[in-house]
């Protein structure tokens, strides 16, 4: 299914909240059939509880948690760049349709329904104090992957993989994602499957254009970077054209 055709009735459960840090709101993916309180997005309510199984860094602090059998992701919004250092996490208020949070999960779930391999979002929240506002996202949490970034810090990755890897990028292409920080942390593998994670700020496209030159361009300066940072490289030309000829289409 392409995205400008038809899907299935989305739904979405908007509680309001207002307290002494500020006054927001959060919204659950109803078909999630998660029970989401405000707590959710409090790491020290899952730390309290000892239910954190995994923590990652980067531009998005992020906690994997369990609750009743199943494991979550929670992942805040922090500003990356020569804002970050005006502010960690706060952002500009431009209405709650243009909150961060809300828009990715309006993206994922569109994306999730239409069955790409992006984890299933479950919940986001936003918080408002004056002019600002910080966010915050849940979605399930994928079993048994690892970013393309830790695979590569343990060892080599198959050129099958890389192939995966090309064939899965041009994938969400041709659904009209452009992603806005395709990179080695934002690829999730699983064997041979592959899956993209962190849409905030994507866009979905009408047409093919220089975008998708810019998404790969990202990719490589992501791998170039932490080959850099590397004694013995594990990434180099042969596994990239690997990746481009699986994502260019066949003739």
């Amino acid at each position: 299914m392409s995205p400008g055709e038809a899907g299935p009735v989305l739904r979405l459960l908007r509680t309001a909240v207002r307290g002494p840090g500020g006054q927001g709101a959060f919204f659950v993916n109803a078909a999630a059939a998660a029970p989401v309180t405000l707590d959710w997005f409090d790491p020290r309510h899952w730390q309290s509880r000892d239910a954190i199984v995994a923590r990652h860094t980067g531009r998005g602090a992020a906690i994997g948690f369990e609750h009743e059998g199943r494991t979550f992701l929670l992942r805040h919004y922090l500003r990356g760049g020569m804002a970050a250092a005006l502010s960690a996490d706060r952002y500009l208020w431009q209405g709650e349709a243009r909150t961060r949070s809300l828009a990715e999960l309006s993206l994922t779930l569109r994306l999730h329904a239409d069955g790409m391999p992006v984890p299933r979002p479950v919940a986001v929240r936003y918080e408002r104090r004056g002019a600002t506002y910080s966010a915050d996202i849940i979605t399930d949490y994928l079993p048994g992957t690892r970013t393309l970034a830790a695979c590569l810090a343990e060892g080599d990755v198959a050129l099958t993989t890389w192939a995966a890897i090309g064939r899965t990028i041009r994938q969400f292409h041709e659904w009209g994602l452009d992603h806005a920080d395709l990179n080695a942390h934002n690829i999730l593998l699983r064997g041979e499957e592959v899956f993209l994670i962190d849409f905030d700020k994507a866009r979905l496209r009408q047409r093919p254009g220089l975008w998708r030159d810019a998404n790969l361009a990202r990719l490589r300066r992501s791998l170039d970077a932490l080959e850099d940072a590397r004694p013995q490289r594990r990434f180099d030309d042969t596994q990239w054209q690997v990746l481009l000829a699986s994502w260019f289409p066949a003739q």
